[in-house]
């Protein structure tokens, strides 16, 4: 398990940050794509949808472009401008290709504007944003899903087994014919927080509790991914792709 490591500087807040994915045991290849900048605060996390070609140019053209552009906009016009283009690409990587091209997008994006620091979160499907502050960690995004929905709503019990089948049919994605905008949340940056972005290979496999437990548990991120990845690979066998960042 390879363990990459970065740290960045917003407004004077220095912020330390790790990610590392595994493969699982259900597919012969990693469908997660991940991204952890070294030089700005930037990490993005990405999941395809299937198994197949469409899932791999998916998740690989999203993460690029979302780099590339991300890199030369500021604010929520810029982003939205960048999650555009990550539509466009992902559209036109899946010409010809005979299964579905698509995959999430999550990203945290550190923003320096403001004096005492703070991020934006880009949110497109269901892989998710999670914050520990004060010992509460919250879930920050919601997930695009029909299960969502439906459990929000009451239409069904979260573990009914309608639940389960809602839980892959995204309802916002990269790489939809609609081109839907992502959601774009403003997250200040407190000393002591820690963020964790992550795909559904953690959140669906490793319960809200054990997540608590393990950010609680350390402030170095790097020690925090890799026992997450591990857990992954004892409950579950999907790809699991984490990455961490902490605000000293």
């Amino acid at each position: 398990m390879d363990i990459s490591t970065a740290d960045w500087t917003v407004a004077g807040r220095r912020l330390t940050a790790a990610g590392g994915s595994v493969v699982g045991n259900r597919y012969s290849e990693n469908y997660d794509v991940w991204h952890l900048d070294p030089t700005r605060p930037l990490a993005v996390v990405a999941d395809g949808m299937g198994d197949g070609p469409g899932s791999a140019a998916a998740g690989r053209t999203a993460v690029d472009v979302f780099v590339r552009r991300s890199a030369a906009v500021s604010g929520p016009e810029g982003l939205r401008a960048a999650v555009a283009d990550v539509q466009r690409a992902v559209r036109a990587a899946g010409h010809g290709l005979p299964d579905l091209t698509g995959c999430t997008l999550t990203a945290f994006v550190g923003d320096s504007s403001g004096d005492d620091g703070a991020a934006w979160l880009v949110q497109l499907g269901d892989s998710r944003a999670y914050r520990l502050r004060d010992g509460l960690l919250e879930l920050l995004t919601v997930d695009h899903t029909l299960a969502w929905l439906g459990v929000l709503h009451g239409w069904y019990a979260a573990d009914s087994a309608q639940a389960r089948a809602a839980r892959y049919r995204l309802t916002r994605y990269a790489g939809h014919p609609a081109e839907p905008e992502p959601d774009l949340l403003h997250v200040a940056l407190r000393a002591g927080d820690l963020f964790l972005i992550c795909t559904d290979g953690v959140s669906d496999q490793v319960g809200y509790r054990r997540l608590a437990e393990v950010l609680q548990a350390t402030t170095d991120p790097a020690t925090a991914v890799r026992t997450l990845l591990d857990d992954t690979l004892t409950t579950g066998d999907d790809n699991a792709t984490a990455t961490i960042v902490a605000v000293g």
